[in-house]
């Protein structure tokens, strides 16, 4: 398990500029929802990106 987790250490970052209303109301909600705005980020990146490359996939064949 410990080895796992090195293998998936989250060490790379994505910085970005978002006006500070739209990042407090994101991170009050994520509060809500007793999650984490990083997790949550992360689980959008990851869906996005198994999205377009479903897509290429299937524009492929």
């Amino acid at each position: 398990m410990a080895d796992e987790w090195k293998k998936k250490k989250n060490d790379g970052q994505l910085m970005i500029r978002i006006p500070v209303e739209d990042r407090d109301r994101f991170v009050a909600l994520c509060e809500q929802l007793d999650t984490s705005a990083a997790r949550e980020i992360r689980r959008f990146i990851r869906q996005f990106v198994d999205m377009e490359e479903q897509k290429t996939r299937e524009e492929s064949r």
